[in-house]
């Protein structure tokens, strides 16, 4: 290469306090001949920054739009996932959704922070979110009437502390607001409050319900309780010295305490207004805490309680009254499987319970004819409640008027025709007290509805259900009319020969409608998934692998191997392999090599 004619002569000239070069300045002509050349490599390196400066810019552009895509896309599938997950029967849908939010918002940061520097307009919150949120607002602001209705009512409680709990939901929940609240229940005061209001004078007049010489010799100062002394009147006169400044305050807490315990009309809304408060804060503190508690902590033991308790007073009967504000209540419960759990769990402590749970799971129907549950299940159950067995002699026309009178007319004429085909009493006491109810509740033509009903056999029930499902197969009806069909029958009569019947029925439908219609099943119409679906699935998968019907599976597996050659990630293919690994893994393996699925998948 050739050598370097002006870094030479830069050479030559020197640095400051460094010692000049010896060799000699280039000349003019030098300088001269060498201007051209400078020039030409000045330029080309001028020219291949301009390309360079390009290329970054359209780099730079692409990787933008790769971000801003990445950004959408990924928005996009999160409202997918969440509207899925929302749709699932799990316990925690809201945490796993707000995990997913908070994992897109995160994403859109970082690719903000790549791109731009500044996050897109967030996309729609997930509808599950926006019920969550609404129903904790909802009860918030239900929150502060319920503290003040209570204050109003002059409970035994301190009422700073009933304040307290406006701001500060969550203090319901510290022990020595448990401790205060069971006291308040059961009538009885902590003994930190009397030291602290009324000092060890106060004493006297308390009996101590927690220690005991045997079983609790010293038990813990915070934990003990007491009571007012049955004699208390007669001993707050004799010791009329004692506490000279505080007396009237004690004798005011001892009425109210009093008045809480006597089963009066302020004493009972004293306690339904403590119910009230209390089902909202437990479901505002479970909303809150969904990743730390657990839903059958709530709905299947604190709730049932509560909602029973404000419902059946001490007479044993029920009041519309008082049903009314216990399925507002219920109506902060987002999840209809939640609100029927609650339901499902009131009447564990007595029949007049039982009867509260008949009732609010017939009410929470819009339409219990339509519904084989309904008319197979509850209503049966609800007339061997209402109508006791031999000896025992059926209640009055008028005490099952009363009941009735609480459920739709729908359901009263569902009922009044269980009673009148009921065997618990002889066939002409139960149609005459059927006709009694009827005439009552205004129903007619109830005679004729049951004799209609009774003139078909089961074998012809039977016959006629499975016939109309052989008609919507024939008509080439949707997957999911047949489907259902299919469950109605099942939860109309769910046994082995049942069970049988809809998967022949199946197999004699052409090979894509059994397997578009096994993809509907377990799917019901608010997207939930049939508590039946898992065990009957199971059925058809083991019959569907057996060698007994291997034609029946030969055609399954050819017409889903053509899917995956037209189109690998065909939503019907991976629905149907994924239902059986639900059900059977091993059949599902089977399945995939048999499909030539890759392994895996």
């Amino acid at each position: 290469m050739e050598p370097d004619k002006f870094g030479d002569a830069a050479l030559a000239v020197g640095q400051p306090g460094q010692p000049t070069s010896t060799r000699p300045t280039a000349s003019a002509d030098e300088v001269q001949k060498g201007w051209h050349e400078l020039t030409l490599r000045v330029a080309q390196l001028e020219a291949e920054r301009a390309v360079l400066e390009q290329d970054h810019k359209t780099l730079r552009t692409l990787i933008g739009r790769v971000i801003e895509h990445r950004q959408k896309s990924h928005g996009e599938l999160v409202l997918l996932l969440s509207g899925l997950v929302s749709k699932l029967p799990i316990n925690d849908v809201g945490v796993i959704v707000s995990k997913l939010v908070e994992h897109n918002a995160h994403v859109n940061e970082v690719c903000a922070a790549l791109a731009r520097g500044k996050a897109d307009a967030p996309l729609p919150q997930p509808s599950v979110l926006l019920a969550l949120d609404q129903v904790k607002r909802d009860l918030a602001a239900a929150l502060k009437p319920a503290v003040e209705e209570l204050i109003q009512l002059d409970p035994s409680l301190e009422k700073p502390l009933l304040a307290s709990l406006i701001a500060h939901p969550e203090r319901f929940f510290l022990p020595a607001v448990v401790r205060a609240n069971r006291c308040f229940i059961k009538g009885q005061l902590p003994r930190e409050r009397i030291l602290r209001e009324f000092g060890e004078a106060a004493l006297i007049f308390f009996n101590d319900l927690t220690t005991d010489p045997k079983l609790n010799p010293r038990p813990k100062s915070d934990e003990i309780v007491l009571a007012f002394k049955n004699d208390f009147e007669a001993l707050f006169e004799q010791n009329s010295a004692l506490i000279p400044d505080q007396r009237k305050a004690l004798f005011d807490l001892y009425q109210r305490i009093q008045r809480t315990k006597n089963p009066t009309e302020p004493g009972r809304a004293q306690k339904n207004a403590f119910l009230r408060l209390s089902f909202i804060l437990e479901l505002l503190h479970y909303y809150e805490n969904q990743s730390t508690e657990s839903p059958e902590g709530v709905f299947a033991q604190r709730l049932p309680v509560l909602i029973e308790q404000l419902v059946v007073t001490s007479a044993d009967t029920l009041d519309d009254k008082m049903i009314a504000p216990a399925e507002s209540l219920l109506t902060f419960i987002i999840a209809g499987d939640y609100r029927l759990m609650v339901i499902n769990n009131i009447g564990k402590a007595g029949a007049a319970g039982r009867t509260v749970r008949y009732v609010l799971r017939l009410r929470a129907e819009k339409a219990p004819e339509q519904n084989p549950f309904i008319a197979n299940e509850v209503v049966p159950d609800f007339v061997k409640h209402l109508i006791p067995p031999p000896p025992q002699k059926p209640p009055a026309p008028a005490a099952l008027t009363t009941i009735l009178r609480l459920i739709p007319p729908a359901a009263q004429r569902m009922v009044a025709r269980g009673i009148m085909a009921s065997d618990r009493m002889p066939r002409e006491e139960a149609e005459a007290l059927g006709q009694t109810l009827g005439q009552e509740l205004q129903l007619t033509k109830l005679a004729g509805e049951v004799k209609l009903a009774a003139a078909f056999t089961p074998e012809m029930e039977r016959q006629i259900a499975w016939e109309k499902v052989k008609e919507l197969i024939e008509r080439r009806a949707e997957p999911a009319a047949i489907a259902s069909a299919i469950r109605d029958r099942l939860h109309a009569r769910y046994d082995a020969d049942e069970v049988k019947q809809s998967w022949i029925i199946l197999m004699d439908a052409d090979v894509i409608s059994l397997i578009r219609t096994f993809c509907q099943l377990p799917y019901l119409a608010d997207g939930s998934t049939d508590p039946i679906s898992r065990a009957v699935m199971e059925t058809y998968v083991t019959r569907l692998t057996h060698e007994k019907y291997a034609a029946t599976y030969g055609k399954v597996v050819t017409s889903l191997r053509n899917m995956f050659k037209a189109k690998p990630d065909s939503p019907t293919l991976l629905n149907f392999v994924s239902l059986v690994k639900w059900v059977d893994a091993g059949a599902a393996q089977k399945l995939g090599a048999d499909i030539g699925l890759p392994a895996g998948a």
